[in-house]
């Protein structure tokens, strides 16, 4: 299997990278400009590579309708209309550019999720430098290849989405000129429980699919985030608020600031510690060597005696020769005088 990369505004993202960090701001603004720039902050703060927000208007994702058809009956946003919802949620269209603004004064890349075309036209106009593609959206095949024709890296969500409709998504982007591709596996629950992840899938995908590969994760903690770097998620994907309780559409599931931080530092200690196979003595056991066995003289000898039995043993530190070859060095001559106590060495034996 070959480890694709791809680069959003000059990082790099593979498995041999640290993970990519995403804050996904979502409608945690809660109508809010300001507040929208505070978790921008704290998400430079707490080590995040990139903020996401979404890009539309409810008469671009939805119509204005109260058959049962856009009634929401259940869940976190029961009692909404689908038109309703998204008037709440949305981020206004007028804030764009100050938001892609103030990213780059704070030194985070900004990119969005467009759910249309004009959507798309306006994140080209500001100078996105990729795109995300939602869960709900991954079925929308022209809009995909319409993102795809920007040249821009793609990042595509694939919660509900089968592996057929998945490869049709992955087919579509590649198709209409996307060079940088990358998915994440992800549960549309909102909040996921953990035990629906199940993250054995993500080597699949990356097997299966050929793209960089990573985790949208609505969980409630970063745990579910720092195991799937083990598996191979290159991109970390969490909703973050100011407050938790805050009331907004998307708060109730998304992080704090302190528990961003948490999820920024744990991923990449997760993913340092993978590492590469190595066998070999690391730097930090070099110090603890004298907690090893090995082989010691506990009777003086001179140069010329023959090693017996009771002349060596294997002891604690490890700085003589290995107990394993105590076999062969009993019976052999020693070449200089040794002291008790002293380790036996190579050079000592003829």
């Amino acid at each position: 299997m070959t480890n694709p990369t791809l680069e959003i505004a000059g990082r790099s993202i593979s498995v041999h990278h640290s993970p990519y960090i995403i804050a996904e701001i979502s409608a945690n603004h809660n109508g809010n400009i300001e507040t929208a720039f505070e978790i921008m902050r704290a998400a430079k703060k707490a080590g995040a590579d990139a903020v996401k927000i979404q890009t539309y208007r409810p008469d671009t994702i939805t119509l204005k309708s109260d058959r049962p058809d856009f009634k929401i009956t259940d869940g976190l946003w029961k009692g909404h209309t689908l038109y309703d919802l998204y008037e709440w949620a949305h981020t206004p269209w007028e804030w764009h550019a100050r938001l892609f603004e103030y990213a780059r004064s704070l030194g985070i890349t900004l990119f969005s999720s467009p759910f249309d075309t004009t959507a798309v036209d306006l994140l080209e106009e500001l100078g996105a430098p990729a795109y995300k593609i939602a869960s709900f959206e991954a079925i929308d095949l022209p809009l995909i290849e319409y993102v795809a024709s920007k040249g821009k890296p793609m990042i595509i969500s694939t919660g509900m989405a089968n592996d057929e409709e998945i490869q049709e998504a992955v087919d579509a982007a590649r198709g209409a000129g996307c060079k940088e591709l990358a998915i994440l596996h992800c549960v549309s629950g909102y909040p996921a429980p953990a035990e629906d992840y199940n993250l054995r899938t993500i080597p699949d995908m990356m097997e299966r699919f050929g793209c960089v590969t990573g985790l949208s994760d609505h969980t409630l903690d970063d745990t579910t985030a720092v195991t799937s770097v083990a598996l191979g998620a290159s991109i970390i994907e969490k909703h973050v608020t100011l407050d938790r309780s805050g009331g907004g559409p998307d708060d109730s599931f998304s992080l704090e600031p302190e528990d961003l931080t948490a999820l920024c530092r744990d991923t990449k200690t997760a993913w340092a510690a993978l590492g590469q196979v190595d066998y070999g003595q690391k730097s930090s056991e070099l110090g603890n060597i004298k907690f090893r066995r090995s082989l010691y003289f506990v009777k003086a000898l001179k140069a010329g005696d023959i090693i017996t039995e009771d002349s060596i043993r294997s002891v604690r530190p490890g700085f003589g020769v290995a107990p394993k070859y105590k076999n062969t060095i009993v019976g052999k001559t020693i070449q200089r005088d040794v002291d008790v106590n002293t380790p036996v060495l190579n050079d000592d034996l003829k």
